[in-house]
């Protein structure tokens, strides 16, 4: 990471910055790619001068991240580590469904809406969470914009992830704002520690809900060879092809979830691009 002088640290505006305490100390910049990634890995190494700043902290630079294309796997992998005992053991083990949610450009939502973004949060939160809950998940954690819910069963996560879409699609937004949310499912069998979720599964989770877009529903291969049952009327998968994920050392096929009700088209998954076949095979 290049070193930031003093002189120019002086120089950046407050926004650079994800926590500034009351004194008006300035910690954990934000200025660039480097310096985002450099704040993730240092952020529970801050001393916070109380939980709703460090709440702040933990937005600000979340959506840093966002806004450089960081996926911050860390914080989905260690979400339960602060979580107390008996939430934990109440979470399923063995074979699990994972369904991470996202909201599209929640940075130019924020910068729309001002004061009015909180209360759209609040109300996205309601009904991501409604849903999950009457499809028999649970919640793992809700930081920033982003919601993460597990389910013993795929179906459920499925049912849970329609619901989402189709009650954000209903509603009416301030300003007549055009709220989305990107999901991505994965299933696997993650191990369930006293500290929370660990394991493969949770990465793969994460990255495909990075490469959905707003109104998308997207799962991984296995998530998708998980239903054996006959899916409702109105409801089908459709391939999208094998892409080449961040940071994940073999290609995921990627299944779209296609319903009457909901919106079809997207663009292509936001990925590293198609995975190329091995030279031998292009023969």
């Amino acid at each position: 990471m290049p070193t930031l002088s003093a002189t120019a640290r002086a120089r950046l505006p407050d926004s650079a910055f994800a926590y500034i305490d009351s004194q008006g100390r300035r910690r954990l910049p934000i200025n660039d790619v480097s310096h985002v990634r450099n704040a993730l890995a240092r952020f529970d190494q801050v001393d916070f001068e109380d939980d709703a700043a460090r709440e702040r902290a933990r937005e600000r630079l979340l959506r840093a991240a966002k806004k450089h294309g960081i996926v911050p796997l860390g914080f989905f992998d260690g979400q339960l580590r602060k979580a107390r005992g008996a939430n934990v053991r109440s979470l399923p083990r063995g074979m699990v469904t994972f369904l991470l949610t996202d909201i599209e450009g929640s940075t130019r939502l924020l910068e729309r809406l001002g004061d009015e973004y909180t209360g759209l949060l609040r109300d996205v939160r309601t009904v991501i969470r409604s849903s999950v809950r009457a499809s028999n998940g649970h919640e793992v954690d809700a930081r920033a914009d982003e919601f993460f819910a597990v389910f013993r069963r795929s179906t459920h996560a499925l049912d849970a992830a329609l619901a989402i879409q189709r009650a954000l699609q209903a509603k009416t937004w301030p300003q007549k704002a055009e709220v989305r949310v990107r999901i991505g499912m994965h299933t696997g069998r993650p191990t369930l520690t006293d500290t929370g979720y660990v394991g493969i599964a949770v990465h793969i989770a994460a990255r495909v809900c990075y490469a959905s877009h707003g109104g998308q529903i997207l799962l991984s291969s296995a998530a998708h060879d998980a239903f054996s049952d006959r899916l409702a009327a109105g409801i089908a998968f459709r391939s999208l092809g094998r892409f080449s994920l961040h940071g994940l050392a073999e290609p995921e096929a990627l299944w779209q979830v296609d319903a009457t009700d909901l919106r079809a088209k997207f663009p292509k998954p936001r990925t590293l691009g198609p995975a190329r076949r091995p030279r031998a095979d292009l023969a």
